[in-house]
């Protein structure tokens, strides 16, 4: 989580830095040709001034919910954000990891998924042993949770040493 927090944070950043200075910079410029009701150089900078303020504002919303995740609240021996669960299709008994991950951090191709995908929403709360139905588009699939770690099971950062 702390690295998700990291990288917004370096896009608020970012963002507000051309917010506060490249933007003004650009408006000043545009607001020197003219007449501003047809100059599109600034009607182009004061929507991209409009959109830098909801996305920041949208960014900052997400850091306050990150910041306010209370870890002790996923449950230790069922599906939850962070788990990495292996599943077997019933049909076919392929197996496949998913890794329940923040929307930010949400990477299907890679088995990275968000508790709010179709299959991300079947597996909260499943146990090893339960077999879970997603629907898709083509019909309904059935998976069997075979391995389940949570969040509490993986290793965390190295203890910090003092020498």
């Amino acid at each position: 989580m702390i690295e998700i927090k990291k990288r917004l944070e370096d896009e608020i950043k970012t963002l507000d830095y051309e917010l506060k200075v490249t933007l003004p910079k650009e408006i000043l410029k545009a607001r020197e040709h003219g007449d501003l009701r047809e100059n599109a150089e600034y009607k182009a900078a004061k929507e991209r001034q409009s959109y830098l303020q909801a996305r920041i504002g949208q960014l900052h919303r997400r850091v306050a919910a990150l910041s306010m995740m209370n870890l002790d609240r996923i449950p230790r021996d069922k599906v939850g954000l962070g788990s990495t669960v292996t599943l077997k299709e019933t049909s076919t008994g392929d197996p496949i990891v998913y890794e329940l991950v923040t929307p930010e951090e949400s990477d299907p191709p890679s088995g990275r998924i968000s508790p709010s995908s179709p299959i991300g929403k079947c597996l909260l709360g499943a146990e090893p042993g339960d077999v879970v139905e997603v629907k898709v588009p083509s019909g309904t699939r059935e998976y069997e949770v075979i391995k389940l770690v949570t969040i509490h099971d993986q290793d965390g950062p190295a203890p910090a040493t003092t020498d």
